[in-house]
């Protein structure tokens, strides 16, 4: 089958590969020559593993094109995917949908035969039955463009595995007049359906409140956790092991229960509030106050994190070398928007400590966020002559990290486990004075037991 995708950041540029490599024939849409240049050259112009042979492999099969020309994508096909952003409003809670209605009104008027318009981007509720009658109003198709919702379940750093062997695929029609959107999502689906994807037909509505729904629920997992921890710091109570028993319950499950510095990202944090907004806007704003405690108490995370540093450097960190390892908001990923790990590295120069940062993938974005932070090259320059030595992002390379790795090149044998991910006992019997963050101060003065957590956010 022939589709667009219009969008060619994370979203779009991923479903685009893999669209092509389902065997569809794809042109990606984008307004900024930039990103079309790079794309169409076999460079992804962001980091997730496994994408970039993707993009090329299909690229030179001819099964992926990408343009800045509305009315080439409106002629090449009938399908046009809808993955723009939707971030956060300045100032807001709600969504800023600029980017979904800028599409569409550019792209409906050239629409002169029946297609339909498949919103892949997180938006509102409401947004799918808005944009439909928007497109009959603009369209010379009239009542031909059909406007369906096909929410996404990408995780960063999973994200071709993701869309090419996803746990479901929700598609939402208008249930009021249906056409031909069900047959043609089956049929561009297909392959993915006789593998025995689960294909849940909705309602728009439906489909649109889905994936608020999921970021919602693992948002609430996540800070549940982390509130716990806190009862945790103030008892001696051992978090990991007490998460490691919930998740023994069938019920609840051992995913999303690692407790540590929290979540952040593109996704979750602008989502949930998003949700919040919305809810109000509908008058059921009482049906998601809890929401508002989920966000704070991640948001919290952020500060314990730097109270933690302050105590472990001896109560003040003016002066203080801290080296801070991660600036992505997780592993796997070149993304930085709302880091935790960021935002600690942040606040810690605020309150006087000179900090050196290193990620493996994130340093080009950090330093277009944060410009005033030094970075290094690799966790052991970023080390050199450190007061402390905070583990912010989980990546495989710092929780394979052991005390020799570090031992010559910091000033003091300091470290502080924001994601609770490496073994305690082990870096004390090395002579180090290991903080985890949700261990009580007693814990963390003389830790015995094992800060690792079996867990990674990986939403």
């Amino acid at each position: 089958m022939r589709c667009t995708v219009f969008g060619t950041g994370y979203l779009g540029a991923t479903h685009a590969a893999c669209m092509a490599e389902l065997g569809h024939d794809v042109l990606g849409v984008d307004i900024d020559p930039g990103k079309v240049a790079k794309l169409s050259g076999g460079e992804v112009p962001f980091y997730e593993p496994g994408l970039g042979e993707v993009l090329r492999r299909n690229l030179d099969a001819g099964r992926l094109r990408f343009t800045t020309s509305y009315p080439e994508a409106a002629a090449f096909a009938d399908v046009h995917f809808l993955g723009v952003g939707t971030p956060q409003k300045k100032g807001e809670y709600a969504a800023d949908l600029r980017h979904v209605h800028a599409v569409l009104d550019t792209l409906a008027p050239l629409l002169d035969r029946p297609s339909v318009i498949v919103g892949k981007s997180t938006v509102p509720v409401g947004t799918a039955a808005e944009l439909r009658c928007r497109a009959v109003e603009l369209a010379p198709a009239g009542e031909g463009v059909e406007v369906a919702w096909n929410p996404e379940f990408l995780r960063e750093g999973h994200a071709v595995e993701d869309t090419l062997r996803p746990d479901r695929l929700v598609v939402g029609v208008d249930a009021t007049s249906p056409g031909r959107a069900e047959a043609l999502l089956r049929e561009l689906y297909a392959d993915l359906i006789a593998a025995g994807v689960p294909f849940l037909l909705t309602d728009l509505p439906t489909a649109e409140l889905v994936k608020v729904s999921a970021n919602a629920f693992l948002a609430t997992k996540i800070s549940f956790i982390n509130a716990i921890s806190e009862v945790c710091e103030a008892t001696g109570a051992d978090v990991s092991a007490l998460a490691d028993a919930l998740g023994h319950d069938a019920r609840i499950g051992r995913r999303f229960l690692g407790a540590g510095l929290g979540f952040g990202g593109g996704c979750l944090p602008k989502d949930i509030r998003a949700f919040m907004a919305r809810a109000g806007e509908l008058g059921a704003d009482q049906a998601l106050t809890f929401l508002r405690e989920v966000d704070s108490i991640n948001m919290r995370r952020r500060t314990k994190m730097v109270e933690l540093a302050t105590r472990a450097v001896g109560g003040s960190l003016l002066g203080a070398n801290i080296a801070v390892l991660g600036a992505a908001f997780k592993p796997d990923s070149d993304d930085v928007r709302d880091s935790p790990a960021l935002n600690v590295a942040g606040m810690l120069q605020l309150h006087g400590a000179a900090v050196s940062v290193y990620d493996p993938k994130a340093l080009d974005n950090s330093r277009r966020l944060f410009p005033t932070l030094t970075y290094a090259t690799s966790a052991a320059e970023a080390c050199r002559a450190a007061d402390a030595v905070l583990l912010a992002t989980e990546w495989d390379e710092f929780r394979r990290l052991v005390p020799a790795d570090l031992d010559e090149v910091v000033r003091s044998r300091v470290i502080v486990d924001g994601r609770r991910c490496l073994d305690g006992a082990q870096w004390n019997a090395a002579g180090w004075r290991y903080f985890a963050l949700g261990s009580s101060p007693r814990d963390n003065s003389r830790e015995t037991r094992s800060g690792r957590s079996t867990s990674r956010v990986d939403a």
